[in-house]
């Protein structure tokens, strides 16, 4: 195991997880590595939380996105989180946070080692990153996620490195790592199109701040790959017809533009079902590597894929990595900081499209508010996307628990996206385009094609009559929340 530790006079800070957990201590700030599951810390973390059990520890976690192995359950079971951000999936952290317990701040993924490198966030104490190996001038090689981690190794006090021998050592090639200058000396960031490659291929770290490695033999969380139902069939087709007309108009190519989509059962059968279209020579720049990526690889159809991680299913992620070779020229992994950065979105012309809770007669969408007070997951990236992209497109079903719910609303709950952000909303229902559509416009489109028939005459009634009372943008307001209410008081939104 020592040959994955090629500067020598490391070798003697490999260690114990429960022996590196010590070196955190209560009040620290805590930067993590992990990207959806990918790229987590396995061990360390996981030591902590057991030592949190006997002891009043508490610290604030910053991760790329979520953790995997439920670990951010058990820190927050030991009640050893006092704040997380910025993203988080696990249901017993949820409930802690959303009952008060640990504070949590939502942040757009982009933002965050921005946000450090200003000095606007307190000062990283200890890093805790997953690596393949290190290299002989103690940089490190990531392995399923780059995330956050480069910021965290430059920029924490301590560097706790946790080697991951089920990671083959071959991973190497597969980064693309760098770091924007510093304000207000940025330049220009040089990519031009998903396949450049611009970094080096490790995270540079100081050695003399390498406190102590930890040895795990422990693959990543598989993701939770659902297959397309109906519904999702349905909103994928409508998607698809909706590209082919774009291209009919001359708008799109049949080789569309770079495309990111959200995690999640949606995105994957919208991203599936290319895999059968007319559509070829497809790009990638997003965050996240799913299933669905790679089967379009295979298919032929998706010629490369930018992302900062790869989090995919027990099946898909030995395909990918007992065929390393296979895939390795047609994907690249890159901080979330580039792979999210607003100023690429724009430049490349990306198709983005993400999962939304619910939306409102006029586009506004909510992405993270269960009834505009309880988080579910965090905003995530959608917000870095949404607001730059060439289409912007929110896709979610239009009734949900037996129809009890609608996720099309006179207002939304919570707003995440504005309607400014919003190009193309799409249901099982169908899909309404609102691009040079004044508010009004919107509403009817809205109305028309997304929601489910046990709503639309309400809806339409609630817009009927706003319309009367008159504005721009016309409400009801001692009605705008009423099916919220209704969902509240008698667990249904109809009347």
């Amino acid at each position: 195991m020592l040959e994955r530790i090629r500067l020598e006079n490391l070798h003697n800070k490999v260690t114990t997880a429960e022996e590196a957990a010590k070196i955190i201590k209560d009040g620290m700030v805590i930067g993590s590595s992990g990207f959806t599951k990918a790229g987590d810390s396995k061990a360390v973390l996981a030591a902590l939380a057991e030592r949190g059990k006997n002891e009043n520890l508490k610290i604030t976690l910053m991760t790329g996105a979520s953790l995997g192995h439920g670990t951010d359950g058990k820190l927050a079971e030991a009640n050893v989180i006092k704040k997380r951000m910025p993203f988080q999936v696990d249901p017993i952290l949820r409930n802690k946070i959303n009952a008060g317990d640990i504070l949590f701040i939502d942040q757009h993924l982009s933002e965050s080692a921005e946000l450090l490198h200003a000095k606007n966030l307190q000062q990283l104490d200890v890093a805790v990153i997953e690596a393949a190996y290190i290299e002989r001038d103690g940089s490190i090689v990531p392995t399923t996620s780059v995330g956050n981690s480069v910021t965290f190794a430059a920029m924490a006090k301590k560097v706790i490195i946790e080697i991951n021998t089920q990671v083959p050592e071959d991973v190497y090639g597969i980064h693309d790592i760098y770091q924007a200058e510093d304000y207000p000396f940025r330049n220009v960031i040089p990519i031009v199109a998903p396949w450049n490659k611009i970094g080096r291929r490790s995270i540079p770290v100081d050695p003399e701040k390498i406190e102590a490695i930890v040895f795990t033999d422990i693959k990543d969380s598989p993701a939770d790959i659902a297959k397309p139902d109906h519904k999702t069939i349905a909103i994928a087709n409508h998607l698809l017809h909706f590209f082919e007309n774009e291209v009919a108009l001359g708008r799109l190519t049949d080789r569309l533009l770079p495309i990111q989509a959200g995690i999640g059962k949606v995105a994957n059968a919208v991203l599936t079902g290319f895999k059968d279209s007319n559509f070829y020579d497809l790009t990638m720049f997003s965050e996240v590597l799913q299933d669905s990526t790679f089967d379009l690889i295979d298919a032929g159809k998706l010629s490369f894929a930018s992302a900062s991680s790869i989090t995919v299913s027990k099946e898909c992620y030995d395909r990918v990595f007992d065929n390393l070779q296979k895939y390795r020229e047609k994907i690249v992994l890159r901080p979330q900081n580039i792979s999210n950065t607003p100023g690429l979105i724009r430049r490349l012309g990306i198709i983005a499209i993400n999962t939304a809770i619910e939306f409102d007669i006029y586009g506004n969408v909510n992405s993270t508010h269960i009834s505009g007070t309880k988080i579910m997951n965090g905003i995530g990236g959608s917000g870095d996307f949404a607001r730059n992209a060439y289409l912007s497109i929110f896709v979610t079903q239009a009734a949900s628990k037996e129809n009890k719910i609608s996720h099309v609303l006179p207002m939304v709950s919570h707003t995440d996206h504005t309607e400014h952000d919003v190009d193309i909303l799409v249901t099982d229902v169908g899909l309404a385009d609102l691009r040079g559509l004044a508010p009004r416009e919107r509403a009817q489109k809205i109305i028309d094609n997304c929601v489910h028939p046990d709503y639309k005459e309400e809806l339409q009634s609630y817009f009927d009559r706003a319309c009367e009372r008159g504005g721009h943008t016309p409400h009801l307001l001692e009605e705008a929340f009423s099916w919220h209410l209704r969902l509240a008081e008698k667990g249904i939104m109809k009347k």
